[in-house]
C-alpha cells in the first residue's frame, strides 16, 4: 500500500468520530485494502507459536486491529444505507468480498480457535469468560471444526450470501424508489394537508403538475388511510405489494429479488448441515434464548390462539362499519386501512390527522430527552461531529462525577426520509464502549439512530418543523431503547458491552420497552406544542387515543405471527425450497393457519422481507415477539411503582434498578439473569397481553 494511497484518506482517521464529510467512494477502497492487511498482520502475529494464548496479549494485538476495520467498514455500510450512489455502491460493493473473506476467515481460523482454547479461563474477570464463552461458540459456527473441501466451501458460502443480501437490499431500495406517480389534486380528495403540500412540492421538484405520490412511508401509509378514491388506494397497493418482483409494473421487474431469496435459503441450509445442523433454524437458535425452532413455533401458535378470537371481533367490526358506513360491502385488501382509519374515527371521534399537529418533531425529542435524563439520571447535550446530510443532529450523554459531568455516549439522529435513503428505522453502533488494551484509556460508546419521518416544510417562507404521527413517536422511542442499551453500557469488554452479546431475541427488550412511555399522560403532554398554536395535547383527545390504543390489536398480533411463523418454517424445512412457486406456497400455508386477511395472487411482501433476507433476522423476527413479553414485564415493575407512589411512571428508583440490572449489564450475562436480576423472577406474559387488551 502506498503512502499517497491512504494519505487523508478519512476512512483511516480512526481517533475520533468519523470524517463522514469527508469520506468519498474513492476513499472506500484503499483504506479498507490498508486495514484489512494490517488486520491481517495482525492475526498472523497471534497465531504464531510464540505469542502467548492470553486474553489481554491477544486483545492489544488482534482486537485492535480488527475493531479499527469494523469501524472504518461500519462507516462505509451505514453510508451505504443513509446515502446511496451509483458511485459509493459500486465501491462499497467491490469491496464487500475482501471484507467478507476476511471476517469468514478470522472466525474459522483453528489455529486462532487453538489460542482460545488454551486460555487459561479461570484467570479471566467475569467479563472476559462471558466474552471468551461466545468466542468459542462462535468459533464453531463459523466453521473453526471444517477442514479441507468442507472449510472451503463454507467460505465460500459466506462471500455468496453477504454479496446476495446485499443485492437484496438495493433491489428492495430501487424498487421502491423507480415509483413515482403524479396525480392531480381532485384524485386526493381525503388526504391530510400536510401530505398534500410534501407530494405538491415533490411534483414541483421534478418539474411536473400536480401531486407526486411514492411509495416511501411518509406518503404511502396516508394515501392508504384517507385517501377517498378506491382507484388511487389501489394502484398504490398494488405497486407497494409487488415491489422487487416479477409483479412490478413496468421497468421496475427487473429488481425481482426472487432468485436471490431461493439461493440464499439454499446457502444457509447448506451452511447448516456444513455445521452439523438438521437445518438453518437450528444455527439461528444456537445463541439465543429460544431452545429450539420447535419451541418458537409453539410460542407463536399459542399467541395466535390467544389473538384470534380478538381479531376475528375486530374483522367482522370493519365488514359491519364499511357495508353501513363506506359503501363497501365486498372490501379489497385497498381497502382496510382506509376502512381501519374511518371506523377509528367514528368509534374514538379522533383521527391521526388530527393528532400529528401536535407532535412537532424538536417538541417530542424534547420530551424523550427529558424522560430519559429523569428515568436514568444522565444529561443529554447537543454535541458537534461531522455529519453525512444537514438534516443529521448529533448529541452527548453525559453522567454527572466527582470533577465534574463525566461523558457516557454520543448519537447521530436521521430522521428523515429522502431519495437514496433505505426505509424503516434501525440503530447501528458506530464504536463499542471499551477498555481499550492499546492505550488503557476508556472508550465511549456512539451510536446511530435512523428513521424515515417526514422532512418539514417551507410554506410562505416559513419553515414549519415535521410533524409526527403517534405511530412516528413511537418508533423513536423503540430506537432511542436500542440506543440507550448501547450508550448506557458500564461493561468495559467490547464484546459484551452494550448490545453486543446480548441473545438475539432478548435485544428488543430495551426498544419495546421504552414504547410505553408514548401512552402515559403526564409523559405525552411535556411533549406535544400544537404547529400553529403551541397548546399542548388535550387531554379528552389523550383519552381517545388510549381508547383506541388496542384498536385491532387482535389483527395486528396475528400480522406479526405470520411474518415470524413463516420466517421459522421457512429455515426450518428439511429441504429449502426450490423455486418462487415453493417459498410463495408456504406462505400461502401459513396465512391459511393464521391470518383472517387473504392478499391477492399478485402480492409479493416477501420479496421486500429485508429483516430475514437482508438484516439479520432469518429464523430469528420472532424475537419481536418473544422480546415483548420481557418488555411488557419489566414496563409492569414501573407500573405497579406508580401505584404505590402515586407520582406517576417516571419513577427514579426503578428507572435506576433498570438500568443497572438490563442497561449497564450489556452482554456480560445471559438476558435472563439480567431479567431475573430486575424483576426477581422470570418472566410472565400475562403484563403483554394486558397492554394489547388481550387478557
Amino acid at each position: 500500500m502506498t503512502a499517497s494511497a491512504t494519505t487523508d484518506n478519512a476512512l483511516l482517521e480512526l481517533s475520533g468520530l468519523p470524517r463522514f464529510d469527508a469520506i468519498t467512494p474513492e476513499t472506500v477502497g484503499p483504506a479498507m485494502d490498508h486495514l484489512l492487511a494490517e488486520a491481517g498482520q495482525a492475526l498472523e502475529a497471534v497465531c504464531a507459536e510464540a505469542f502467548p494464548a492470553d486474553w489481554q496479549a491477544m486483545a492489544s494485538r488482534l482486537d485492535v486491529a480488527t475493531e479499527r476495520l469494523g469501524r472504518a467498514w461500519g462507516a462505509v455500510s451505514h453510508l451505504n444505507s443513509v446515502a446511496d450512489t451509483p458511485e459509493l455502491r459500486a465501491a462499497y460493493n467491490a469491496a464487500l468480498p475482501k471484507v467478507t473473506e476476511f471476517w469468514t476467515r478470522l472466525g474459522a481460523d483453528e489455529r486462532l480457535y487453538g489460542k482460545y482454547k488454551a486460555m487459561e479461563v479461570t484467570r479471566l474477570t467475569p467479563e472476559q469468560k462471558r466474552a471468551h464463552h461466545n468466542a468459542m461458540r462462535g468459533f464453531v459456527l463459523g466453521g473453526a471444526e471444517l477442514r479441507g473441501e468442507a472449510k472451503d466451501r463454507f467460505a465460500a458460502i459466506q462471500e455468496r450470501q453477504a454479496e446476495l443480501a446485499q443485492r437484496f437490499s438495493e433491489n428492495a431500495l430501487d424498487a421502491t424508489d423507480a415509483f413515482g406517480w403524479y396525480v392531480p389534486r381532485e384524485q386526493l380528495d381525503g388526504l391530510p394537508e400536510d401530505v398534500l403540500q410534501a407530494t405538491a412540492a415533490a411534483a414541483q421538484a421534478d418539474g411536473q403538475e400536480g401531486h407526486k405520490l411514492t411509495l416511501k412511508m411518509p406518503c404511502y401509509l396516508p394515501v392508504m388511510q384517507f385517501a377517498r378514491q378506491s382507484a388511487v388506494r389501489e394502484r398504490m397497493y398494488r405497486a407497494y405489494a409487488t415491489r422487487a418482483s416479477n409483479q412490478a409494473e413496468g421497468e421496475a421487474v427487473r429488481f425481482d429479488n426472487a432468485a436471490i431469496m431461493v439461493e440464499l435459503l439454499a446457502l444457509r441450509h447448506e451452511e447448516a448441515r456444513l455445521l452439523g445442523h438438521r437445518h438453518f433454524a437450528d444455527v439461528s437458535l444456537v445463541p439465543k434464548m429460544a431452545e429450539s425452532p420447535e419451541q418458537v413455533v409453539a410460542f407463536m401458535r399459542d399467541l395466535a390462539a390467544k389473538a384470534r378470537p380478538f381479531a376475528e371481533r375486530d374483522l367482522a367490526d370493519m365488514r359491519a362499519f364499511a357495508a353501513e358506513h363506506l359503501g363497501l360491502d365486498d372490501p379489497q385488501p385497498w381497502d382496510w386501512a382506509y376502512i381501519g382509519e374511518k371506523l377509528k374515527e367514528a368509534r374514538y371521534a379522533f383521527s391521526e390527522q388530527e393528532v400529528k399537529p401536535y407532535f412537532t418533531a424538536p417538541k417530542v425529542l424534547a420530551g424523550l430527552f427529558q424522560i430519559v435524563e429523569t428515568l436514568f439520571e444522565v444529561a443529554i447535550r447537543p454535541d458537534h461531529a461531522p455529519v453525512w446530510h444537514p438534516g443529521v443532529e448529533f448529541y452527548r450523554i453525559e453522567r454527572s462525577g466527582p470533577n465534574g459531568p463525566e461523558l457516557v455516549g454520543q448519537f447521530y439522529l436521521d430522521p428523515g426520509a429522502r431519495k437514496g435513503k433505505r426505509g424503516g428505522a434501525w440503530m447501528d453502533d458506530v464504536r463499542g464502549r471499551w477498555l481499550r488494551p492499546d492505550t488503557g484509556q476508556l472508550q465511549t460508546p456512539v451510536a446511530h439512530m435512523v428513521c424515515n419521518f417526514a422532512e418539514g416544510l417551507e410554506i410562505d417562507g416559513l419553515r414549519k418543523p415535521a410533524l409526527l404521527t403517534h405511530d412516528d413517536v413511537i418508533t423513536l422511542f423503540h430506537e432511542f431503547g436500542h440506543g440507550l442499551h448501547h450508550m448506557l453500557t458500564q461493561v468495559d469488554e467490547r464484546d459484551v458491552a452494550g448490545i453486543s452479546g446480548v441473545e438475539w431475541d432478548a435485544v428488543e427488550l430495551p426498544s419495546q420497552f421504552m414504547e410505553n412511555f408514548c401512552w402515559e399522560w403526564d409523559v405525552l403532554r411535556h411533549m406535544t406544542a400544537h404547529v400553529d398554536t403551541g397548546e399542548a395535547l388535550p387531554r379528552e383527545l389523550f383519552d381517545k387515543m388510549l381508547a383506541a390504543k388496542n384498536f385491532q390489536s387482535g389483527l395486528q398480533t396475528l400480522r406479526q405471527v405470520e411474518f415470524a411463523l413463516f420466517d421459522m418454517l421457512l429455515h426450518s424445512q428439511a429441504e429449502p425450497p426450490e423455486d418462487e412457486a415453493a417459498l410463495l406456497a408456504l406462505l400461502h400455508q401459513v396465512r391459511q393457519e393464521v391470518a383472517l386477511i387473504m392478499p391477492p395472487d399478485y402480492n409479493r411482501t416477501s420479496h421486500t422481507f429485508s429483516h430475514i433476507f437482508a438484516g439479520g433476522y432469518s429464523a430469528g423476527y420472532y424475537s419481536y415477539k418473544w422480546a415483548e413479553v420481557l418488555s411488557a414485564d419489566a414496563y409492569a415493575a414501573f407500573e405497579e411503582a406508580a401505584e404505590r407512589t402515586g407520582r406517576g411512571p417516571l419513577d427514579v428508583e426503578t428507572g435506576r434498578r433498570y438500568r443497572q440490572a438490563i442497561l449497564e449489564a450489556g452482554g456480560s450475562r445471559p438476558a435472563m439473569d439480567s431479567f431475573k436480576a430486575f424483576r426477581g423472577r422470570e418472566p410472565s406474559i400475562d403484563a403483554l397481553l394486558r397492554h394489547q387488551g388481550m387478557a
